[in-house]
């Protein structure tokens, strides 16, 4: 028994195309079109439209800062077409809403690293007030030690 699905391809651009009802898979080398059709319907009880494949051979790269070359492995890729509706469970993702505030104690930093920001929130009220409290003694004991 040879393995046909070896795992979904989870990318950006499959996301988007799972959208429109397209699921992309990690296959076998050796698998065919109808194969891959059989097993994407039995695995997740759904009725396939279409079925494209496109192989891709292994490539022996270099490396800028280390001597010699690796080979990165070929690998086949599906794109599987379900019927109108339907849906693969691994690519579903939840539309999750991102809660923003916008006050006075909050500041954003930009990162080193391309377009993170990091958020920086003042003290709160509370903090502040011990530390002015500090403050003040502070002043009070040098005003005593200076008469």
């Amino acid at each position: 028994m040879k393995i046909i699905l070896k795992r979904p391809i989870i990318t950006e651009k499959s996301n988007k195309a799972s959208k429109d009802g397209v699921f992309t898979f990690l296959v076998g080398k050796l698998a065919r079109k109808d194969e891959i059709k059989k097993a994407v319907e039995e695995k997740f009880d759904v009725k396939v439209v279409s079925v494209k494949t496109a192989n891709f051979v292994a490539q022996t790269k270099s490396q800028r800062s280390r001597k010699g070359y690796f080979t990165v492995s070929g690998f086949k890729k599906a794109m599987v077409q379900l019927k109108k509706g339907q849906t693969i469970g691994l690519f579903a993702q939840e539309s999750a809403e991102v809660e923003v505030k916008t006050a006075d104690s909050v500041k954003e930093k930009k990162s080193l690293l391309k377009g993170t920001k990091v958020k920086i929130e003042k003290q709160s009220s509370a903090i502040s007030s011990q530390s002015s409290d500090k403050k003040n003694k502070q002043e009070t004991d040098k005003k005593k030690g200076s008469k």
